[in-house]
């Protein structure tokens, strides 16, 4: 029977020293800030921890550090998707055998494989290891739709394929993934905005970017929302929208973690072709947080920083 998680789950940064070394100190710190905060699960090596730019050994040690820091209390889901197939076959099996509770598999990006070439990949990937695989939709990154009915197809097909991370921005093509899909076949938001709908039509949750700035406050919107009190969620997602527009403001991951770095958390250090944040859209960053810490005691320590 297939694993069932449900809950806000962070896509964690990768923060870096000013010699652009992985800072393990700062990443030690962002662990315990969410498992302090009900963050009900990690995804590590993700595009928000600029996986892109580690090489293979940095790659390896960030999982690895992860899975030993969090040790089992929550899931940990390591990104292992890669544009070749044997490729992504390697990092899956390198993350399963670092303990990695799951793998989160983005569709080749660059390709642009045809539906047949992205149901051999998906199948592949998942025949090579054991633990959960769980799709990876970002046509605005890779160029391609997993369209619905692929989804639902590797669902019946393929046993550890075990659920997605829905980010077309298309809540239609969702809805037909959630009416379709196999019992227990679970289903993330990818879209830090549309994870309250989401939610709400049947989805188990999110991967959230937002969350690694308030995770006690995505983690409440999703545990209200599947409760069914839905006025509660709805009130903490129309409250926080503003500041997740503004985590897209540029291109992830530089809103969110030059927010974590106004609070303390990280450096404001990124990796090429990352950049830092324009001016502008920094001060409209700040200006949403200051407001947005000050209303909530459990952030004293990130209202001194400010």
């Amino acid at each position: 029977m297939r694993k069932v998680w449900q809950g806000s789950f962070v896509a964690v940064v990768t923060p870096f020293t000013k010699d652009k070394d992985v800072d393990y100190p700062a990443l030690d710190g962002l662990i315990n800030f969410h498992l302090e905060n009900e963050t009900d699960g990690i995804v590590v090596c993700g595009t928000t921890g600029e996986a892109a730019t580690l090489s293979k050994e940095e790659y390896t040690e960030v999982i690895k550090f992860v899975i030993e820091k969090v040790n089992k209390r929550i899931p940990v889901i390591a990104g292992t998707g890669s544009n070749s197939t044997h490729t992504a076959i390697e990092n899956s099996r390198l993350a399963e055998s670092l303990g990695a509770d799951a793998v989160l598999l983005v569709a080749p990006y660059y390709n642009k494989p045809m539906r047949k070439g992205l149901k051999d990949y998906f199948t592949q990937v998942a025949q090579s290891v054991s633990v959960p695989v769980i799709l990876y939709n970002v046509p605005g990154r890779t160029s391609s739709n997993i369209p619905a009915d692929l989804v639902v197809e590797l669902a019946m097909e393929v046993d550890n394929i075990a659920g997605i991370k829905e980010a077309s921005g298309n809540l239609e093509q969702l809805a037909c993934i959630l009416r379709d899909k196999p019992e227990n076949f679970m289903v993330f938001s990818g879209d830090d905005a549309l994870a309250f709908p989401a939610v709400c039509l049947g989805a188990d949750g999110v991967i959230s970017v937002a969350a690694n700035l308030f995770p006690q406050e995505f983690h409440d919107l999703i545990k209200y929302a599947l409760n069914g009190d839905v006025e509660k969620s709805r009130e903490i997602h129309l409250k926080y929208l503003q500041i997740i527009q503004l985590c897209f403001i540029e291109s992830n991951p530089i809103p969110v973690k030059t927010g974590l770095s106004l609070m303390g958390k990280v450096q404001e250090e990124f990796r090429s072709p990352m950049s830092t944040m324009e001016e502008e859209n920094k001060s409209l960053l700040l200006v949403e947080l200051q407001k947005l810490l000050v209303q909530t005691s459990t952030y004293m320590s990130e209202i001194e920083e400010l």
